[in-house]
């Protein structure tokens, strides 16, 4: 199948517009009602309504059930390269108002549908950028989006990645790409007062995670003089910072041997010696340690996405639920709840209510201190509720 150069129209059934006049920028294929199953990925398309009448320009996979990302809602204004490099030039300006740049350290540079750019996740860590595509309709323009990625940041390299995940989803071959210069070594950077390294071809995503840099900080503050657990602690976000800046001990458990070994060199790199790691899986550690009658004056938890999709939801909330409930568990009163949920499927809301519930059953109070999101190099997109997908919150418990 062959791309055409112009837009092919595709209408969505009865009733299916609302969305979208909305904005919001993904068309499953559901919603169709000529699915583009025969069109070529990366196809230019217009969205109509049922009657025909204009409503988005974006781009196609047929392979994927998420068939078309919208791009553009006025039809005087094309898809093509000139398109992307204005929305990346927008996308670091936007940076600019919150941050200043600063050539050591890391940020998020474009964040998919909230910079306008669904399919698209740039991150910076000193002079290199790690680039993930999760569209593989957006991979059309890789090359272009790639180069211009390295001239307006002037990047030494750039590792562009599809993960394992979104390849299947995506209906594509994993794909690895490198620009510049090669970087078979992890790449340094300077976080929270920490020198530490990223290896952009072998970490998650795309090497490593950003968006929890300003809450270990804010988190740190609540943390001197206590013992910590920090449970789902990868490569040691929270707890190193918070064993650099005054809690008095600090112990990381995560799953992934891969992630504590990272975690234990970058404490032995910034000399820090209050901290160490253990594998384990965090339901079955926090467990354990109750039955040994442990307990903590703060406890940490951070684990990965429990639900990817709507259907997940109330599953993902009986996880929280329990993982929650076990760690209160381990806090004696005046400790503190650091807990988090990078679902965003779950709403802020449905995560508060969780908490509501477990300190219920649990009979504890929690004192909420701060409600937190993702840095600011993280904005939500309005039209797009799964941008806003980060939830931090610190808690008293009582």
């Amino acid at each position: 199948m062959t791309v055409s150069e112009q837009p092919i129209p595709l209408r969505l059934k009865p009733t299916r517009q609302f969305p979208f006049l909305a904005r919001h920028p993904w068309v499953h294929a559901h919603a169709l009602a000529d699915d583009g199953r025969e069109l070529a990925c990366g196809q230019v398309i217009d969205l109509l309504d049922h009657d025909g009448n204009w409503i988005a320009r974006g781009v196609l996979n047929p392979a994927s059930r998420l068939r078309v990302r919208l791009y553009v809602y006025d039809s005087n204004i094309a898809i093509d390269e000139a398109l992307w490099r204005g929305r990346i030039d927008a996308a670091v300006r936007r940076r600019r108002l919150t941050e200043a740049f600063d050539e050591k350290s890391a940020e998020r540079l474009v964040f998919s549908e909230s910079d306008l750019l669904s399919g698209l996740i740039v991150d910076r860590y000193a002079d290199c950028l790690g680039v993930q595509f999760t569209s593989a309709g957006l991979l059309r323009w890789k090359e272009p989006i790639l180069q211009y990625l390295m001239e307006v940041t002037g990047a030494r390299s750039i590792v562009s990645r599809i993960d394992p995940r979104t390849a299947k989803h995506e209906g594509v071959q994993e794909v690895e790409a490198c620009f510049g210069e090669d970087v078979s070594l992890p790449v340094e950077y300077r976080q929270n007062g920490l020198d530490l390294v990223v290896d952009l071809r072998s970490g998650q995503k795309t090497g490593g995670f950003l968006d929890q840099r300003f809450n270990h900080q804010a988190v740190a503050r609540y943390l001197t003089g206590r013992r910590v657990l920090d449970v789902c602690c990868y490569t040691g976000g929270f707890g190193l910072v918070a064993s650099s800046q005054g809690a008095s001990e600090v112990l990381g458990i995560d799953s992934s041997q891969a992630a504590l070994d990272a975690a234990m060199a970058a404490a032995e790199r910034n000399g820090l010696r209050n901290i160490n790691f253990e594998k384990g899986d965090c339901f079955d550690t926090i467990k354990k340690f109750a039955k040994e009658g442990r307990d903590y004056d703060a406890v940490i938890l951070d684990p990965p996405r429990f639900a990817g999709s709507r259907h997940q939801i109330d599953s993902a909330l009986r996880a929280y639920a329990r993982l929650n409930s076990m760690a209160l568990d381990l806090i004696p009163p005046g400790g503190v709840l650091v807990t988090c949920s990078c679902s965003g499927r779950v709403s802020r809301a449905d995560f508060l209510n969780m908490l509501l519930d477990v300190g219920r059953r649990r009979r504890r109070d929690l004192v909420l201190m701060e409600n937190r999101g993702p840095a600011p190099d993280h904005p939500v997109a309005i039209s797009c509720p799964e941008s806003d997908y980060l939830k931090c919150l610190i808690a008293e418990i009582r």
